[in-house]
């Protein structure tokens, strides 16, 4: 447990040393030579953010695979001391001993891939573009088509429900000739009322 602990002070030490000392120190300093324009201080401070770049991109594999290493990030914030120093001018050195006759001879090489990679990331951009284009075109056109049936179907829903209250509300009596007995039960019934007043009248002037 005590060695867990130190090895994350040493962890945490290290990451604020190069925070202060490998990026906020020469970001100043490269402030300064491309405010005086002084082409020394420029190139000394262009060598060796080369060099910080390789560092970095380095140290995500290694301290996956080296965090283990006795004084492993001791190491690191000495590394980053000799680069800086004025005295042993680290990364003066990588850059001119190995780092620049490196890529001058692998140049041609690095442009070209870059070149592919760059017209390949653009085809690849516009293909994926287009077919998110085409999908969202598409999801459109289904909700599109998926509301106006739902719409249509409301409609008519509420169409039936219309005319049927109105069928059941206001239908007309229908129009048409009485059924064929109506006129004989109605004519059955009024000969005999025809009769009594006729007899009546009758008996009314005999008696006269």
């Amino acid at each position: 447990m005590q060695t867990m602990l130190s090895r994350g002070q040493t962890e945490e030490v290290e990451s604020g040393s190069r925070l202060i000392f490998g990026t906020l120190y020469p970001a100043y300093y490269s402030y300064k030579a491309v405010k005086s324009k002084d082409i020394k201080e420029y190139v000394k401070w262009m060598m060796y953010w080369i060099i910080f770049a390789l560092f970095t991109t380095a140290e995500t594999f290694t301290d996956i695979f080296l965090c283990w290493f006795p004084f492993y990030y001791e190491l690191k914030i000495a590394f980053v001391a000799w680069l800086l120093s004025p005295y042993t001018k680290g990364s003066s050195l990588l850059y001119r001993k190995f780092v620049h006759p490196t890529l001058s001879s692998k140049e041609k090489e690095i442009d070209d891939c870059l070149v592919q990679a760059k017209d390949r990331s653009y085809d690849a951009l516009v293909h994926f573009g287009k077919r998110g284009l085409n999908v969202a075109a598409t999801a459109a056109v289904m909700a599109a088509s998926k509301g106006q049936g739902a719409l249509s179907e409301r409609l008519r829903s509420f169409s039936m429900q219309d005319l049927t209250t109105i069928r059941g509300d206001g239908a007309p009596a229908p129009s048409g000739p009485p059924p064929p007995g109506s006129g004989r039960a109605s004519g059955k019934h009024g000969q005999p009322k025809m009769s009594r007043s006729a007899s009546e009248s009758a008996s009314s002037s005999g008696t006269a």
